[in-house]
């Protein structure tokens, strides 16, 4: 079990916060893994750290503007989970212009659910989409990109918007959240419920829409390329 941290908008334009306890399972953990203290994002009101990012404030995405965070999801990596070769525990971390110039720009230090907006005619192949969100943790090469154990407590951050949207965090393209589709998701009865009630801007898996981009792994593109 782990505590997760909730700050959503009233509908009045409040904020409300809230902590809950619930299972450390990939299902709750996606949602609130993507993004490490200090990642950088554009809002209405400049650049701002992704801790200092309240729901109502607004964030550039690349596709619709600026779009109202309707929701924003934590928890707290800690050492001993990484010394535990959970998945959870482990942090991504992308050297300045790993991914080209200004990507990132500076460093970037990404959670365990991070995805990576990736375009390659394979892709398009087998989807019939130009993209796909890939998971940071698939592009990790040991020289620019490379796992991070952390040495001490960090906080990891996630957003939520009215639609899953395309985000610039310090130069590379991320998905905002969106728990995909009912059955990898996987849960049912009182899981579902538990799960619904860490993001009470929504009343059913329906509420969240559908991606803007499908969800691929790099290796099943790669596969797809040597073949």
């Amino acid at each position: 079990m782990r505590r997760y941290e909730v700050s959503h908008l009233l509908s009045n334009g409040d904020i409300d916060e809230f902590n809950r306890i619930a299972p450390a399972i990939p299902a709750f953990e996606d949602g609130f893994t993507a993004m490490a203290r200090g990642c950088l994002l554009t809002t209405d009101r400049g650049t701002v750290a992704i801790e200092d990012i309240l729901p109502g404030d607004k964030v550039k995405t690349v596709t619709n503007g600026f779009q109202t965070v309707l929701w924003r999801g934590s928890i707290t990596i800690h050492p001993a989970e990484s010394e535990s070769s959970q998945s959870s525990g482990k942090l991504t971390r992308l050297s300045g212009d790993a991914l080209g110039i200004g990507r990132p720009m500076p460093d970037l230090l990404l959670g365990p659910s991070a995805r990576l907006y990736h375009r390659t005619p394979a892709i398009e192949h087998i989807t019939g989409h130009g993209a796909a969100f890939v998971p940071a943790t698939d592009f990790i090469d040991g020289d620019a990109i490379f796992e991070v154990s952390p040495p001490s407590p960090v906080p990891v951050f996630q957003l939520g918007f009215a639609a899953h949207e395309r985000i610039v965090v310090n130069g590379v393209e991320l998905d905002s959240y969106n728990p995909g589709v009912r059955h990898q998701l996987g849960l049912r009865g009182d899981m579902l419920e538990l799960y619904l009630s860490l993001f009470p801007q929504v009343e059913t898996l329906d509420d969240f829409g559908l991606l803007m981009h499908p969800r691929m792994s790099l290796r099943d593109i790669d596969l797809f390329d040597v073949a």
